[in-house]
């Protein structure tokens, strides 16, 4: 694939918008997804190196296109800071004067933590005249974000129609591993795919049935499946015992998961296999966990969710590729469309 890439961009003395995704669970004022933050240390370091003046531009939770302090950035200021090792300073805004002073203020080793660019209703309809406010301090815009590509928005899309714009390492990281696991895949290949939304899962199981060996369906997507009645090929294993109301798989269908996953060499993982925020419905995640890791497979994994069982057991580091991408993650490997990719293709 053909994009336009950090370092083909002279960026040195410029000013830079740099999209990312810090849109991270909070719980009693501290962030709890470290490794979202941290991605984005590869393209920062390297623009800091060039003197570039770097704001951070993300959004947070779900505001409805209006201000509301619940969904402030400026609430995890200080753990990007500690994350990412550089002084931040925060603008309570993503647009205007504000920014264009933060910019001029800028002292070497700072940058701007810009406010959530979704307290304005036209980033999500991709606004032309709200894109052109939020470019138009700006040199060059650099998505860094792979969560946000699958959206056509205007701080994922509509940059590219005022600035010059290309992707950052983390970016261009997680477009090379997806189409690794998408187009070569090591066989045997088994996919586990659990959460919720069947509709939005579905796709995706098809898409491996073609490609893969196993297709392992858990969670609540795989009680959907059954009540539907929902046909699959015989590389499709759906839980055939379950724990209490359906909560997590049964001891059977977990016994017969490992087994599969014990041959493996690749492994895709999105999505728990029950409810794990409850410990009693977390077994059947924490021991494919156990599985993956012992299996010596290649594994890919991805998924919010999916990530907080990562980081609960201190596997982050034990697994080949954890990806910042959930739905982004998924529409890549059914073929959908990937607006915030495309708008950076070369010529």
């Amino acid at each position: 694939m053909n994009l336009r890439k950090i370092q083909d961009i002279d960026v040195k003395d410029k000013k830079i918008l740099l999209r990312v995704d810090f849109n991270v669970a909070v719980e009693k004022g501290k962030v709890k997804e470290n490794f979202k933050i941290a991605a984005v240390k590869e393209s920062l370091d390297y623009l800091l190196n060039r003197n570039c003046k770097i704001a951070l531009l993300s959004h947070f939770g779900r505001p409805n296109g209006k201000v509301d302090m619940e969904f402030s950035l400026a609430q995890i200021r200080n753990d990007v800071e500690e994350i990412l090792g550089v002084k931040i300073k925060f603008v309570d805004d993503c647009i205007g004067e504000k920014v264009k002073n933060g910019l001029d203020n800028l002292i070497a080793g700072e940058i701007l933590l810009l406010e959530n660019v979704r307290f304005y209703s036209g980033d999500e309809s991709n606004d032309e005249k709200f894109t052109e406010q939020l470019t138009e301090n700006f040199d060059i815009f650099i998505n860094d974000a792979f969560s946000v590509c699958h959206r056509d928005q205007a701080s994922v899309t509509g940059m590219a129609k005022f600035l010059p714009s290309c992707a950052g390492f983390r970016l261009l990281e997680e477009i090379h591993e997806m189409t690794i696991i998408k187009d070569h895949p090591i066989s045997p290949a088994i996919a586990i795919i659990g959460g919720a939304k069947i509709e939005t899962k579905l796709p995706v199981i098809k898409f491996f049935e073609k490609k893969y060996d196993y297709i392992l369906v858990g969670g609540k997507i795989a009680n959907e499946a059954l009540d539907q009645k929902i046909k699959f090929s015989k590389k499709v294993i759906l839980p055939f015992d379950f724990v209490d109301d359906q909560l997590d798989i049964g001891p059977k269908t977990l016994e017969k998961f490992k087994e599969i996953i014990s041959g493996a060499k690749t492994i895709v993982w999105n999505g728990p296999t029950g409810k794990f925020e409850d410990e009693k419905y977390a077994v059947s995640s924490n021991e494919i966990l156990k599985a993956i890791l012992v299996s010596g497979a290649y594994t890919v994994v991805g998924g919010g969710e999916t990530l907080e069982i990562l980081e609960k057991n201190y596997a982050m580091e034990k697994i080949d590729f954890v990806s910042t991408g959930g739905g982004a993650m998924l529409d890549y490997l059914a073929g959908n469309k990937m607006p915030g990719i495309e708008v950076l293709r070369s010529n």
